[in-house]
């Protein structure tokens, strides 16, 4: 008799387990100690790749309350929260965050907080730590660190490896090393430099497979084919602003409206102007949707109040039009958000 439901082999109980939501685990594990077994278990995560049970999640972290992610989960609009993130710096920012093997990853960053009593910095600019959150044990763990501290830099997952470049390092000074990381290995390599450094912060998205390095301010972008090949320099004149990839296509906010960028050439898709007093917001795809999340509402003329945000805007490209609609607020997080990536398990 099988220890996990009654009249199936222990195979084939796993595989009908892995078909329950991942916001359902919790609940799972107070039936037995075999279930709260399986449900942190690797197997149970590899069923849910085998039956095709993953699902598609939105981590978040805001700068209220500090070093705090959320999950949400855009098909039963619901927010979930993770335990806080063990780093010894407080209201840690300007850190890269993506995702990969299932798990979410938050590397590098520092902070500008200032103990209040003593008005001394309480933090440091650039670091070189990496965590992770394992979502099967359902907890942070420290990862190898990088080769470099850095902070505002760019940072994407390039065939299941993380690959970060640019920023500027401790002492605030713009670089243009590169490094790559194994999750499976727990390693960093040096990889070929950017061609360019600038003074100023970048991002990183990755379309077709292939890493995009942009500078703020600049039209010039630095593509990363794969590892081994290096950098090339191309100016596609893209649109300044937030950015999303959906489907494998860039859209764009700038000037109150949204553009598709189709290489060099860009479509007005819809118009943007109730964000144009909303700042330090995140725009992410997934699925065929743009998710608009949190920020502060600056001042204006009238009102000098900044109210942070816990808002949540969707825009549907797919169908016959394209629409917008209200999510779930953020339960917990709120104000601009510091990190943003999907996620997988």
């Amino acid at each position: 008799m099988s220890e996990l439901i009654e009249g199936l082999p222990d195979a084939v109980a796993v595989r009908c387990l892995a078909w329950v939501p991942f916001h359902l685990y919790p609940k799972l594990e107070l039936v037995s100690h075999s279930w709260r077994a399986t449900i942190r278990s690797r197997e149970l995560f590899r069923a849910r790749k085998e039956v095709g049970s993953t699902e598609d999640f939105i981590c978040v972290c805001a700068f209220e309350p500090e070093n705090l992610w959320q999950l949400y989960d855009p098909r039963r609009d619901l927010w979930i929260t993770l335990p806080v993130l063990p780093s010894k710096i407080r209201h840690l920012s300007h850190f890269g965050a993506v995702s990969t093997a299932g798990k979410l990853f938050v590397l590098g960053g520092g902070s500008d907080a200032v103990d209040p009593q003593t008005g001394d910095q309480d933090g440091s600019f650039a670091t070189n730590e990496v965590w992770s959150y394992d979502f099967i044990f359902r907890q942070w763990d420290s990862r190898a660190s990088m080769l470099v501290p850095r902070a505002m830099f760019a940072c994407c997952v390039l065939d299941g490896k993380i690959v970060v470049a640019g920023g500027f390092t401790s002492c605030r000074k713009s670089i243009s090393q590169a490094e790559m990381y194994d999750p499976d290995k727990d390693i960093w390599l040096p990889i070929p430099d950017l061609h360019r450094t600038h003074n100023s912060a970048c991002s990183g998205i990755v379309i077709g497979g292939r890493m995009h390095v942009l500078h703020k301010g600049l039209s010039t972008v630095q593509v990363l084919d794969s590892v081994g090949l290096g950098w090339t320099v191309e100016d596609y004149g893209w649109q300044q602003g937030p950015m999303a990839v959906v489907q494998s296509a860039l859209y764009v906010m700038s000037h109150h409206l949204i553009f598709k960028q189709d290489g060099r050439e860009k479509k007005v898709v819809v118009s943007a102007s109730e964000f144009r007093r909303r700042i330090g917001f995140a725009m992410i795809g997934s699925g065929d949707e743009i998710y608009v999340i949190g920020g502060v509402i600056g001042p204006d003329q009238w009102n000098w109040e900044i109210k942070p945000m816990a808002d949540v805007d969707v825009l549907t490209i797919g169908g016959e039009r394209t629409t917008w609609r209200q999510a779930a607020s953020m339960t917990l997080c709120r104000g601009t958000i510091l990190g943003c990536t999907q996620l997988t398990i």
